[in-house]
């Protein structure tokens, strides 16, 4: 674990000895592994980041802060959410801090960000963020993704929809950054392919005060909204859309986030029956997880989410990589090459990567039911093996643009 003052200690014996920037040159075997981790802890996004941050720290106080033999640092960086504030953090946790592998960013926005500096400093991170053509039209080699893109559940959300629930009639409402604009388009895609209509389409800031001028003009004569949130935010936006007075006018269903686990602990009979699909719940019944989330909770009080599942993934796909290696992590390329051919169990489930670096792994429609006195995601159906490229292979996929809030082109709105 990395308390403030060893992390001002570190930084600043690190800064007493930094002679060149760039990131950390080959090391003796048994020197100490620096992972850093780019998280959020402030504004909208903080209730996910905080939770990055307690599953990684847990998966390394598992192994007494050693994995293949090395022992490792954890330096922690708030990057607020902020674009520029993640490349800046960046820079520090490379430059200053001598990391030699990242983990996060938590956001799409913040990965896109961070694109350039990752490649030309062949920094080796495992991505939480679901930036999709960091693995689609503009691979980056030095980014694995062991979470899913934006839209990789979306499609799952979508084809849900329409074969089992009969859905012909949606609504998608998103956050207004990359990831809720590609989550929309991918779930839009595959729910129109399969005879749906997505007849309205609404993309509040990310830090909107209110959702009361969106729910003014939803349009409630659909079958049901998608919730794209990310964060806290689709908790707000069920908390309001009760307020007035939509509860039962209309379904709701969600993306991989939006009612994620560190939220649902502060909602109420309101979220219950809301199905969701994720490559996570912590009521998966693997060994993994069956460990996993009760530590978790024991710990913090509350189940681990999305969030919390990703890192502690990420830190079972770091610790494969590096006993490939015989933990010679400061072996760029080989270590990079590890990474890619991972293929191991985790909390999730099994995580392997295609030829662009992201995870082709199992998602799972979720349902909120009451347990045990608190709300959880129970799982009602598995997808086996879903691929950033749905069912389409990924030549066809590749060819059109990627998803935004252009396209697909939405030929079904309505006025």
């Amino acid at each position: 674990m990395h308390n403030r003052r060893d992390f001002v200690k570190g930084a600043a014996a690190a800064a007493a000895t930094v002679a060149v920037p760039g990131l950390a040159q080959a090391q003796a075997a048994g020197e100490t592994v620096r992972v850093g981790l780019l998280t959020v802890k402030t504004g909208p996004l903080a209730s996910g980041g905080i939770d990055m941050e307690r599953a990684l720290q847990m998966y390394l106080a598992e192994r007494s802060n050693m994995l293949a033999g090395r022992k490792v640092q954890l330096v922690v960086a708030d990057t607020g959410g902020v674009p520029a504030n993640a490349k800046a953090k960046t820079q520090e946790l490379v430059e200053l801090n001598k990391v030699n592998v990242l983990i996060g960013p938590l956001a799409a926005f913040e990965a896109l960000a961070i694109d350039d500096y990752l490649r030309e400093h062949k920094v080796p991170t495992l991505s939480v963020a679901a930036a999709e053509d960091m693995t689609q039209r503009k691979p980056n080699p030095w980014f694995v993704r062991a979470t899913s893109t934006s839209a990789q559940c979306a499609h799952v959300m979508a084809d849900h929809c329409a074969k089992d629930l009969k859905y012909k009639r949606m609504v998608v409402i998103a956050d207004d950054i990359a990831y809720g604009q590609e989550m929309n388009a991918g779930f839009q895609r595959v729910f129109e392919e399969n005879g749906g209509k997505v007849v309205q389409k609404m993309f509040p800031p990310l830090t909107a005060p209110d959702y009361g001028s969106f729910l003014a003009q939803l349009k409630t004569n659909a079958d049901a909204i998608f919730l794209g949130f990310a964060g806290s935010n689709g908790f707000r936006f069920i908390r309001q859309f009760n307020e007035y007075g939509l509860r039962g006018k209309m379904t709701i269903v969600g993306g991989m986030t939006a009612i994620d686990e560190s939220v649902l602990r502060n909602m109420g009979d309101e979220a219950l029956g809301i199905e969701t699909a994720c490559w996570y719940s912590a009521e998966l019944a693997n060994p993994i997880n069956a460990k996993f989330a009760p530590a978790f909770r024991k710990q913090f009080g509350y189940d681990p989410g999305f969030y919390a599942a990703a890192t502690y993934t990420n830190g079972a796909v770091l610790e494969a990589a590096m006993k490939a290696v015989n933990g010679n992590i400061a072996s760029k390329d080989a270590f990079m090459a590890a990474l890619r051919k991972t293929d191991v169990q985790t909390a999730r489930g099994p995580v392997k990567f295609d030829e662009y670096g992201n995870v082709v792994g199992d998602v799972y429609i979720r349902r909120v039911v009451r347990k045990d006195g608190r709300l959880v995601n129970a799982v009602e159906k598995t997808y086996p093996g879903v691929s950033q490229f749905w069912k389409y292979s990924p030549k066809d996929f590749l060819a059109n643009p990627v998803y935004s809030r252009d396209w697909p082109p939405a030929k079904n709105l309505e006025n």
